[in-house]
C-alpha cells in the first residue's frame, strides 16, 4: 500500500500563533484572567521531561521534580496574560486558577503516552 507524502509542509510545523484561554478567578466571580498559551516543538516537549527528571548515574536512581517542570512550561508556553503577571507570579497563583493553568499548558506527559503506544503496536 502506497503512503502519501506530505504537500504541504507547514503542517509538520508547531504553530506560531498562540491561543487565549480565560481562566475564572473562583468559583464564585464572575471576573477572568486571561492567558496566552502556544504550541511547543517536539524539542522542547523533551526539554520539559528532561526539566522534570532528575538522574543520579552514581546511585542509579531518579526521581521526579513536577514544580521544575510546571515553572518550565509557565516560562516557555505562557507568552502573555491579561492582566500582566511576571513569571514568579503565575507560579504564585491560588490553587484554583492554579489548576486551570495546569490544564491549558502543554503536557509532555502525553509524549510518554503516545511513544508507549507506539511500542505496543
Amino acid at each position: 500500500m502506497k503512503k502519501n507524502i506530505v504537500k504541504d509542509k507547514s503542517v509538520l510545523f508547531a504553530l506560531n500563533e498562540e491561543k487565549c484561554h480565560e481562566l475564572k478567578v473562583s468559583p464564585t466571580s464572575d471576573e477572568y484572567l486571561k492567558v496566552w498559551i502556544r504550541e511547543p516543538t517536539w524539542l522542547e516537549v523533551e526539554q520539559a521531561m528532561t526539566s522534570l527528571m532528575n538522574i543520579d548515574s552514581k546511585k542509579q536512581t531518579f526521581d521526579i521534580d513536577l514544580n521544575k517542570m510546571y515553572r518550565y512550561l509557565v516560562d516557555k508556553f505562557v507568552v502573555r496574560t491579561e492582566p500582566t503577571l511576571s513569571t514568579l507570579e503565575l507560579i504564585r497563583l491560588n490553587p484554583y486558577i492554579g489548576s486551570q493553568l495546569k490544564e491549558i499548558l502543554p503536557n509532555p506527559m502525553d509524549a510518554l503516552g503516545e511513544n508507549e503506544e507506539k511500542n505496543e503496536e
